[in-house]
């Protein structure tokens, strides 16, 4: 069963692009001297794709175009109401030189769930699989092959109908852009220390801390910054009964010494795409895996009573990192760690590089046929 099995619009008739080449595309030089050492975010591929909806025309006028800047009337919705949403997911090259993505179903799914929260118009998943595969089609010789490099690929969508009126936007745009990007962890996988932020809440119940929407990242800016201000590498969020949300943009885990994994669970939490796939191995090694409510007092003191054997973060860009220190206003507690963070990662990365068997299907192929 592929991934796409499962997907109500899979029957859709595929989408026409219309491609318009970059004449002032990077030389084959450049682009070899960019992915030597690409970073992460701060240089893009020679294409965007581009489509647009109405409340008329439905998904109309897909193309892949030139990367470049974006006009739009000072009026647009975006900019005055925050009708926007994004993701994140990335393109990896294969020993055979082949380009595969991992679980794109479910990053389309999640793209239609924020945009439900956001109202604006759900994208078809399998439109958005064949976006990424339309910007790979045209751009696949960015895609690194370096060691735990990957092409970052970046969907977004936003309102763009010019008006000032309190409602959902009669017209909005889904783009695709891509960044190629290097090993998040120079040296090696480090383990982080975490500010515990007290006076700042990532989101609220029945907000929109579910869906991946700039605006709980730019509520998450002003504690970051606190985090650093006390030598912290980033900051976790509590809700409204002093319970364990999430980092600024990746979810928590934690160990049990009964070998049980929990995560925090709630409404409010992003349901994160490398969390799921990562507590999915754990479940194939025959860990119990428990989604619920943790509290701060919780963790503390089963780190205090070795209850709690360790503790890691995980999400898209980083994949899985180790927690070594909490820290808040008037505490500094030292957090175990384990092989069980970093033997999962590898397990995974192994298998979005090809490296390792893909025993649920995760990978899907976007250079050409499956």
């Amino acid at each position: 069963m592929t991934p796409l099995d499962n997907d109500p619009d899979a029957g859709l008739d595929p989408l026409a692009f219309t491609v318009t080449r970059n004449l002032a595309a990077a030389a084959p030089a450049r682009r070899e001297e960019i992915l030597q050492n690409p970073g992460f975010g701060v240089h893009f591929t020679d294409h965007m794709v581009d489509i647009c909806w109405s409340v008329r025309g439905g998904w109309h006028r897909p193309r892949v175009q030139p990367y470049g800047p974006i006009t739009l009337d000072p009026a647009a919705a975006v900019l005055h109401y925050g009708q926007e949403i994004f993701e994140g997911i990335k393109a990896y090259r294969h020993a055979d030189g082949s380009v595969h993505t991992f679980r794109p179903d479910q990053n389309g799914r999640r793209l239609q769930r924020s945009a439900r929260r956001l109202a604006l118009p759900e994208l078809p998943v399998s439109y958005f699989i064949q976006s990424l595969r339309e910007l790979i089609a045209v751009d696949e010789p960015w895609v690194p092959s370096g060691e735990d490099q990957s092409l970052y690929l970046r969907p977004f969508m936003f309102a763009k109908e010019a008006f000032l009126g309190v409602r959902p936007a009669n017209k909005v745009a889904y783009y695709l852009i891509a960044s190629p990007a290097g090993a998040y962890f120079t040296g090696g996988v480090k383990p982080v220390s975490i500010w515990l932020s007290e006076d700042y809440a990532r989101a609220g119940k029945g907000g929109t801390g579910a869906a991946k929407t700039g605006g709980n990242y730019a509520s998450s800016l002003l504690p970051q910054a606190e985090a650093y201000e006390n030598e912290c590498d980033q900051v976790v969020f509590l809700d409204q009964d002093r319970n364990v949300e999430e980092l600024g943009g990746m979810n928590v885990v934690f160990v049990y010494k009964d070998g049980t994994i929990v995560t925090p669970q709630s409404e409010s939490i992003l349901e994160g795409i490398t969390r799921d796939s990562i507590l999915q191995l754990a479940r194939d090694r025959g860990h119990k895996v428990e989604g619920r409510g943790v509290s701060l007092e919780e963790w503390r003191s089963g780190v205090a009573s070795g209850d709690i054997v360790e503790v890691f973060a995980c999400g898209t860009a980083a994949v899985v990192t180790p927690i070594g220190v909490l820290k808040g206003r008037d505490f500094l507690d030292q957090q175990p760690t384990g092989d069980l963070a970093l033997s999962l990662r590898e397990e995974l990365t192994d298998i979005q590089y090809g490296r390792r068997e893909d025993k649920h299907g995760w990978l899907v192929r976007l250079d050409g046929a499956e």
